[in-house]
């Protein structure tokens, strides 16, 4: 949504898919359905990527995330009917990347950022299928790792374990990168209060949860409640659930809201309990380059925190227009919009410049 919603930072290009959450096919159904959600237009399609890792067996994550990788979610278009197939490229994943590069810099003379919220399997074999087009690459840009936690290991996250070979491809290209880890990502929790305004808008001040305003915010807000009651009953979240790939979306728009520091990181490919880990060199054991994105130097910035209340008011924004647009909030009955009451919201919580394009996988 966030790609969609800051076209004064962001064009979005194109968005892949790829095993994780859930299944492939599920994963290409679900994205085609959010794209017509949040009002991509026409020529914003899903390309299909990777069905499984490069080496390893597929893995998914029913327990967060539902089985068909949406749990929860109500209001969005069925999967099989034709306006999500619709949306669906016959064009694969890694060439899909190629062209849209290729369009850019031919036409505009500007590189790309690659977004990555899950599985790296497309990155790495864009990267191997196509080197010669790694200078159209401004930037890689992940959500995935820890430095020290993990989550679905002790000290591995879910996006890296699914497919640790191809981080590792990833992490040496000789592109800059920038890793959002789950230590940073933790941090950015939606409150009960933060709920509220994704149901009754950025400038709601109310004491009690408002009903939803419109459509678009009944389906997100079914989105947050079910990964809300996953994180309470999986990782002890009882104040909200964080927002994890939306970090990555904020950095591309405002990375001021960042604080980043450049490190060498690697992945434990065959650890019998670090296997997935993301290794970041704090103390540059490795005597690791600091001029070299590759496998010699420092290799990635990794994010150590994050200004919460900016990111949120951004995201808060971005909800409004895309509230503004999206066609969920033209579909109605008798003159009334389809939305239920809200049957669960996280509990109280405790209170504590240029406009880029990207293709997102």
């Amino acid at each position: 949504m966030l790609a969609l919603s800051a076209p004064e930072y962001v064009d979005l290009l194109g968005v892949s898919t790829v095993h994780g959450n859930s299944d492939l096919l599920c994963t290409t159904k679900n994205a085609a359905r959010c794209l017509y959600a949040f009002c991509a237009d026409k020529d914003q399609k899903v390309h299909m990527g990777a069905a499984k890792p490069l080496i390893r067996h597929a893995r998914h994550d029913p327990e967060i995330h539902g089985a068909d990788g949406l749990g929860g979610v109500r209001g969005l278009p069925d999967a099989n009917s034709n306006i999500v197939k619709s949306i669906v490229s016959p064009i694969k994943a890694i060439d899909g990347m190629a062209a849209s590069m290729k369009f850019v810099m031919d036409k505009l003379g500007e590189r790309v950022s690659i977004v990555s919220c899950g599985p790296m399997t497309n990155i790495a074999l864009f990267i191997s299928v196509y080197p010669e087009l790694l200078y159209c690459v401004e930037e890689i840009v992940f959500m995935g790792g820890g430095v020290g936690i993990g989550n679905r290991g002790a000290v591995a996250e879910f996006n890296v374990l699914c497919d640790p070979e191809a981080v590792q491809i990833v992490l040496d290209a000789p592109v800059r990168k920038t890793m959002i880890p789950i230590n940073v990502t933790h941090t950015a929790i939606v409150t009960r209060e933060i709920h509220s305004r994704i149901l009754g808008g950025s400038t709601y001040n109310g004491f009690t949860v408002p009903h939803p305003i419109s459509n678009l915010r009944y389906t997100l807000s079914t989105l947050v409640t079910f990964f809300a009651d996953t994180y309470k009953h999986t990782f002890g979240f009882n104040n909200g659930p964080p927002l994890h790939d939306a970090l990555t979306i904020a950095y591309i728009a405002h990375p001021e809201f960042f604080t980043c520091r450049r490190y060498r990181v690697d992945v434990e490919l065959s650890g019998t309990h670090s296997l997935g880990q993301t290794v970041v060199d704090v103390w540059n054991y490795s005597g690791a380059q600091e001029d070299r994105w590759g496998p010699e130097g420092k290799n990635c910035l990794v994010a150590e925190s994050l200004d919460v209340p900016r990111f949120f008011r951004f995201f808060l924004e971005c909800i409004d227009y895309c509230d503004t647009k999206s066609p969920l909030n033209r579909v109605k009955s008798s003159g009334v919009l389809q939305f239920s009451p809200i049957d669960m919201l996280p509990s109280p919580a405790v209170s504590p410049e240029d406009r880029k394009d990207i293709i997102r996988d």
